[in-house]
């Protein structure tokens, strides 16, 4: 190699490596899912996840946490909660922690009668955080104002090359376009284990159902976002194959409400 086109690629290479080194960590995030019946599940399910499992999650360094109702959505009833984790590392070690907590096991083997169960179903999936989204936000709250609602919604794409390109989308000026008219974003990740893969999964708050309805109309209609989703290849019918979503209401308890 000569030395000009070395020096030219020793540059890049440093440039690139104080890039990455400046970047915000990007934070990893598990799913979970609590499929229930009517009856007596719901309460239980509840009484765990605020008095065991969240106890023991806050004690491992999880957070912030999220946990969530179904008020309008599929498979309903059911509880989803969003833990959130600074690295894969910490995911990794909180589990273990969390497995060896005595108090914790005590609580989760009473929760999980196998005469009586307490849900129909459990589904987890970890996410990783976009890169220009790096963490949680968590809606500003005094304590005082009612409880938001919030909406779950899922992307799936026909591959990995289109998934990655409407993470672009959304980084390039879909985001900001949410905050423009009014939503509040939670969290933006890209789906890592899970089913229906490739998938985008994000979150979005309102003061209530009301809200929701003028913000996505004001979406829809803003300029901006005309102009992003016109550009070649960005259109949903070439990078999004699916959309689901769930209206959510927060726990008491929540850290995210």
């Amino acid at each position: 190699m000569k030395r000009r086109n070395f020096l030219t690629a020793s540059a890049a290479a440093g440039m690139a490596a104080a890039a990455s080194a400046d970047a915000p960590k990007r934070a990893w995030y598990q799913l979970t899912c609590y499929y229930m019946r009517s009856g007596t599940q719901g309460n239980r399910t509840s009484d765990y996840l605020r008095d065991v499992w969240l106890p023991a999650a806050k004690r491992v360094g999880a957070g912030p946490v999220g946990i969530f109702n179904a008020v309008i959505a599929e498979h309903s009833p059911f509880a989803l909660v969003l833990a959130s984790y600074p690295s894969l590392a910490a995911f990794e070690t909180a589990q273990d922690r969390m497995a060896a907590d005595v108090e914790y096991r005590q609580g989760a083997d009473a929760y999980n009668n196998i005469a009586d169960p307490p849900y129909v179903r459990m589904e987890s999936s970890l996410l990783r955080a976009f890169p220009g989204f790096p963490a949680v936000e968590v809606p500003a709250n005094d304590g005082k104002r009612p409880a938001r609602i919030f909406e779950m919604r899922t992307y799936e794409s026909v591959n990995e090359k289109a998934s990655l390109r409407k993470v672009g989308m959304f980084e390039s000026g879909e985001i900001a376009v949410f905050r423009k008219v009014g939503m509040i974003p939670v969290f933006f990740a890209q789906g890592v284990l899970g089913t229906a893969l490739p998938k985008i999964t994000y979150m979005l708050s309102y003061d209530d159902l009301e809200a929701r309805d003028r913000v996505w109309r004001a979406f829809g209609s803003d300029p901006e976002w005309q102009k992003l989703r016109s550009q070649p290849g960005l259109s949903d019918a070439e990078i999004v194959s699916n959309i689901s979503n769930a209206i959510l209401r927060p726990a008491a308890y929540s850290d995210i409400r």
